[in-house]
Parts: structure tokens; C-alpha cells; sequence
């Protein structure tokens, strides 16, 4: 009888079970106290393999089927296995073209009426479906659902491999592909996939260069919504809120109400975790993910996750390369406005954020932050799990994966661990030597596509990753990582010994020798000994004489590749580093380095016999030479010794000026 009551329950749409914190209705009392675990966050179901935890059995059930590894769901079309058959449904459809159905608007096909139907209101303007709580309107009522979560906080679409969880099923299928890595969505013109259906059709207009959002004030055109938003406030001239201390106006009550925050010094919003206090909430908010390390915002072309929304938007111009806000002295384009807003000062050398201890000037202020903890020793980014504290936030950031997650995938070969299945995949090529992606232009493979992408680009000669102080483009991510910290002078990577910081990590491997071995790596010819291998390999370049680097301008070979960059800028007159105290610039930053000594007076090399300090090494060389009455330099004609190359050119002047015709 309690089965029948039940059913008839669904005709009559009667919902006697209410929630006590956010009042929605449930026909059954087991649905309500499934509902009631989002609220109270109990998850009552544990896995016996790992120990996550889970707040509805169905979703423990589904999870285990991560360790069994079972894929009993398979494609008709392409075999591709998949362990639960809501994935192979999902997946089924990337088969499905035919679209019977079409719009008699505008011609848009579709392959169920029932998705005709709902696209038809967008031209009826029909909005059936309204909210009970804000009364907005939708043309379907699967939208209604959704929004209605936006009150309920409620997110019933959960990862069977992480835990996370989505309000949206479509924002939980996009997830999943982090985890299968599948990219169903091809773009017809270049091959290039993507996870995301959206993320195709933006990728579409590089090459169309089609601008769907178009200003009806003024015309301009845009390829995302997100910029349009950004240039229509431009023309937005009503602003009522004025500010009585800056005159800074406001178009909104509640951005005008924020603003004032910032001069009443006012900070409402505490962090329960370190009390840290905040004007705004959106910014506790965010703070707070620093102590959770959520990252809520996915890239949907690589994947890579962030905290903040504003940080995805500005890494997504990387993939689709847009660039909407210009320099109007030499029209480079830059992707956010505040870059362009610093490099403008490469053109006034205006440098406003100078430091209260040494003078010393920044173009952003960011960088005097970070200049700051040279000074104070203050080390403010501490490990949540350990305590330890460091100086840059990325030090902490390289630390911090010392106490990653439990690693429960091990490759049988050689038991090195990962935290992801997909991780372990990737790192099994390396034993059975499969490399499945190979170069349409050298035929070299590679067992990573990210690693043939990069190799690709050696071949396209592509840069899309450009310094936004200095525009110097590199063709690796990771490269600019390095080069910015020139900029910031940070040095995240710390000796555990002498404490002595680096900018690189194999910087910090290589001094780590000198403190734990001797010189491993002789050269068997001369027996000169090296801590790196790859130190030996370019010394013994002059033993052969090799010199792989030529000049494309003169033809002058180099041994090192560093030495043919420097040599480079004589013929193009490159000085790229500069002085912050009198602007002087500089083709070498050993040179700079060596010039800024002139303004602080340092002199680092001082002489071990009579303490004489010097601001270069090579003038404590040539010094060291009056101790040890050592002349290097000889003369091939008559054997005459110099203790400087100089004075012998001098010297051999004298040769040339007796026999200037001598053959």
C-alpha cells in the first residue's frame, strides 16, 4: 500500500516533506534526507579502499568502480570502453549527426523536437517557467532547475574520481574529461580538440574571425561576450554615486558602498582560518581558497585550474589570442588592462613604486612587495600543514607538494606513485617506449601530445608566451615563468644548508653538490672536474673545437648558445637590460650587475692575500696575479710573458710595426 501511496504521489505532484534550512519540498522522506546531507555535510558512505567519504550510496557505488578498473560499457561505434553507462550515453553522442528537426526562423537543426521546441521560445520570446523565490523567467524548465540551485546552494552532480561537486550535470560532464582527457569537440579547419562544445566554437572564430557580439552604440565588434561586457560599460554616462573624498562615480549603488570601504579603512569580512580581514566578501571569498587550495575554475582547452574567475578569463586569451586592448605608441595588443596600463611605462620610464629603505623604484607594485621581504626577512606564506614559512609564495608553493595527497596508483615496473590514474598512464609509456604522437613535419615521436605541441613549435617558430614588462615571447609556458622572476628578482628556490637562494631549481640541484660530493664529471683530456654533466659536455667543446651556434648576420660560430644570443645584439643594437637608478641600458645583465655596483659602492671579490676588494672577478683575477708573479700570456714570436691579454695585443703591435711587409 506505501508503494501505491508513493506513486500516486507523482500524478498528484503532492510534496508533504519540507527542508527546515532552505524550504524546498520533497515527495518522500528518503529524498528529504538525502537533500538534508548538503546542508549538515555529513557523508555517511566510506570507501574501504581509500577512505573518501561520499553522502549518498549510488555515488559510493560508482566511485568503486575507480579501483576495480571494470569497463563494462562499450561504444558500438568505436569500442572505447567506459564504467558506468551514463558516460557511454554521453559519449554516444559525439556519433549521433543527423538532425532531422529544424528551426523555420532560422534554420537551426536539432536532433530531438524536443529540443526544437525549447529553442522556438528564444525567438517567441516565451518564458513559461518563472521562480518562486526572484521571479526571473526561462524558456525551459530544466534552466528553472538549475537557477533554483543558485538558492539552495544544493549540488546533486558529483566526480566518482575526485569528490567534486557541480550544481550543473553538463558542468560534471565537462569535469569528467579532466580525469578521461577526451576531447570529443574537433575543429573542422585545423583538427585541434577540445573538451568543451563552447570552447570549439570560440576557437572556430581565430579562424573565421567572426565578431557575433557587436556595441549598438558604436559598432565595435567582439569574438567573446565577456570582452562586449567589459567595452559596453565605456558608454555607460549615468553615474549618481559620487564619492565625496576621491569624485570617483559609480553607476551602482553597491560597487559605490565597496569603493567607500577604501577610504573608512572599514574590513567586516574576517578569515576564520588566520583572521585576516577583508572590506569586501567576494574577496574573503577567494582568500579563503588559499587555505583549501580550491581552484573552482577550469580552462576547458588545457585543463589548468584557478581561484579566481578573472584568472581564467585572462589566461583563456592565451588559447584564442585576443587581445582587445592596444598601445597606442606601438600597438601591441594585451589581453587585461592592466597590463597594458604597465607597459605604457617602458615607454615614460615612469617607475611610481619606489622603495622607503634603498630608493630602489618598480614599474608595478607587486614587484616593490615582493622587493620588500629582501629587507624585513619576513617570510608571510606559511604551510598550512607543517608550519614552515618562506619568503616567496612560490617557494611555498614548490614546498607544499612535499604533503600532497595520498599517491595510490603504482606502476608495477618500477613503483613510483601518482595521485591520478591518468598520471601513472602517461609515465607506463616510459618503460614499454610507446610513443604515440609524432611530428607531421620531422616524424619524431613523443609519448605526451604536450610535449609534441612544444616540440611543434620549433618547427611553426611560434612564441604565444610573451612577457607583458619586456614582450619578449617564449615558445614554453614554464620559460616565462622563469624569466619574470628577473623582473620580481624572487627566488623561490632555497639551499636547506646555506640558505642561499635560486632563480631556477637545476640551479639549486647543481650548488646542492657542492655541499654533499665532490666533482663527479672529469674530462679525459685534461681531467678538469665538474659537478653537472652537462658542464663537462660544453667544456669539452673546446678540446673539439665544436662550435654548433652560428650567426645568421656574420657566420661567427659559438660554443654556447648563450654566447651567440649576446653576440646577437651587436648587430641588432639590443640593450634590453636597464638601470633603475640612472636608466643606462645594457645588452648583458652581468654587465648591469657589475654598472649597478658603481651606484651602491659593493664590492663582492676581495683578495684572500691582502684583502683588496673589487667590483668584478675578473679584476681580482688580474690582481691576484701581482701575489703570485704569474705572466699567462706569452708571446708566440718571442716568447715575451704578460700578466694581462691586453698588454700582449699591445706587445705584439711592436712586431707588425719592424715588418710591416713581411710575408
Amino acid at each position: 500500500m506505501g508503494n501505491l501511496n508513493k506513486h500516486l504521489q507523482t500524478h498528484t505532484n503532492e510534496k508533504p516533506y519540507s527542508c527546515d534550512v532552505c524550504g524546498k519540498e520533497f515527495s518522500q522522506k528518503f529524498y528529504l534526507n538525502q537533500h538534508s546531507r548538503i546542508h549538515t555535510k555529513e557523508k555517511p558512505y566510506s570507501c574501504d579502499v581509500c577512505n573518501k567519504t561520499f553522502s549518498q550510496r549510488c555515488h559510493l557505488n560508482k566511485h568503486n568502480q575507480t579501483h576495480t578498473n571494470k569497463k563494462p560499457f562499450s561504444c558500438d561505434v568505436c569500442q572505447k570502453e567506459f564504467s558506468l553507462k551514463e558516460y557511454l550515453n554521453q559519449h554516444y553522442l559525439t556519433h549521433v549527426t543527423e538532425k532531422t528537426y529544424s528551426c523555420d526562423v532560422c534554420n537551426k537543426e536539432f536532433s530531438r523536437k524536443s529540443y526544437l521546441k525549447g529553442h522556438i521560445r528564444i525567438h517567441t520570446k516565451e518564458k513559461p517557467y518563472s521562480c518562486d523565490v526572484c521571479k526571473k523567467e526561462f524558456t525551459q524548465k530544466c534552466h528553472l532547475n538549475e537557477h533554483y540551485r543558485t538558492h539552495t546552494k544544493e549540488k546533486p552532480f558529483f566526480c566518482d574520481v575526485c569528490n567534486k561537486e557541480f550544481s550543473r550535470k553538463s558542468h560534471l560532464n565537462d569535469h569528467y574529461r579532466i580525469h578521461t582527457n577526451e576531447k570529443p569537440f574537433c575543429c573542422d579547419i585545423c583538427k585541434k580538440e577540445f573538451s568543451r562544445k563552447n570552447d570549439v566554437k570560440r576557437h572556430i572564430r581565430t579562424h573565421s574571425n567572426e565578431k557575433p557580439f557587436s556595441c549598438n552604440i558604436c559598432g565595435k565588434a567582439f569574438t567573446t561576450k565577456y570582452y562586449f561586457k567589459i567595452h559596453s560599460r565605456s558608454h555607460v554616462k549615468d553615474k549618481p554615486y559620487s564619492c565625496n573624498v576621491c569624485k570617483k562615480q559609480f553607476s551602482k549603488k553597491s560597487s559605490f558602498i565597496i569603493h567607500l570601504r577604501s577610504h573608512t579603512n572599514e574590513k567586516s569580512f574576517v578569515c576564520a582560518v588566520c583572521r585576516k580581514q577583508f572590506s569586501r566578501k567576494d574577496s574573503l571569498i577567494i582568500h579563503l581558497r588559499t587555505h583549501t587550495n580550491e581552484k573552482p575554475f577550469t580552462c576547458g582547452i588545457c585543463n589548468k585550474l584557478f581561484s579566481e574567475k578573472g584568472h581564467l578569463n585572462t589566461h583563456y586569451q592565451t588559447h584564442i589570442m585576443v587581445k582587445p586592448f592596444s598601445c597606442d605608441l606601438c600597438n601591441k595588443g594585451f589581453s587585461n588592462k592592466n597590463y597594458l596600463k604597465v607597459h605604457l611605462r617602458t615607454h615614460t620610464k615612469e617607475k611610481p613604486y619606489s622603495c622607503e629603505i634603498c630608493n630602489k623604484v618598480f614599474y608595478q607594485k607587486s614587484y616593490l612587495k615582493v622587493h620588500y621581504h629582501a629587507h624585513s626577512n619576513e617570510k608571510p606564506f606559511s604551510c598550512d600543514v607543517c608550519g614552515k614559512a618562506f619568503r616567496w609564495k612560490a617557494s611555498l608553493r614548490v614546498h607544499s607538494h612535499t604533503h600532497l595527497e595520498e599517491k595510490l596508483y603504482s606502476c608495477d615496473v618500477c613503483s613510483k606513485r601518482f595521485t591520478q590514474k591518468c598520471h601513472l598512464n602517461i609515465h607506463y609509456l616510459t618503460h614499454t617506449n610507446e610513443k604515440p604522437y609524432s611530428c607531421v613535419v620531422c616524424d619524431k615521436t613523443f609519448c605526451k601530445k604536450d610535449s609534441l605541441n612544444r616540440h611543434y613549435r620549433t618547427h611553426t617558430g611560434e612564441k604565444p608566451f610573451s612577457c607583458e614588462i619586456c614582450n619578449k615571447s617564449f615558445s614554453v609556458k614554464s620559460i616565462l615563468t622563469c624569466h619574470s622572476r628577473i623582473h620580481t628578482n624572487q627566488k623561490p628556490f632555497t639551499c636547506d644548508v646555506c640558505k642561499k637562494e635560486f632563480f631556477l631549481k637545476h640551479n639549486l640541484v647543481a650548488h646542492y653538490r657542492t655541499h654533499t660530493a665532490g666533482k663527479t664529471f672529469a674530462c679525459n683530456v685534461c681531467q678538469k672536474e665538474y659537478y653537472r654533466e652537462f658542464d663537462l659536455k660544453i667544456h669539452f667543446r673546446i678540446h673539439t673545437n665544436e662550435k654548433p651556434y652560428s650567426c645568421v648576420v656574420c657566420g661567427k660560430s659559438f660554443s654556447l648558445k648563450n654566447s651567440l644570443t649576446k653576440h646577437y645584439r651587436t648587430h641588432t643594437g639590443e640593450k634590453p637590460f636597464s638601470c633603475d637608478i640612472c636608466n643606462k641600458e645594457f645588452s648583458q645583465k652581468s654587465t648591469l650587475n657589475e654598472h649597478y655596483r658603481t651606484h651602491t659602492n659593493e664590492r663582492p671579490y676581495s683578495c684572500d692575500v691582502c684583502n683588496k676588494r673589487y667590483r668584478r672577478k675578473r679584476h681580482l683575477k688580474r690582481h691576484f696575479l701581482s701575489h703570485t708573479n704569474e705572466k699567462p700570456f706569452s708571446c708566440n714570436l718571442c716568447e715575451k710573458k704578460y700578466t694581462e691579454k691586453r698588454h700582449l695585443n699591445k706587445h705584439y703591435l711592436s712586431h707588425i710595426s719592424e715588418n710591416p711587409f713581411k710575408s
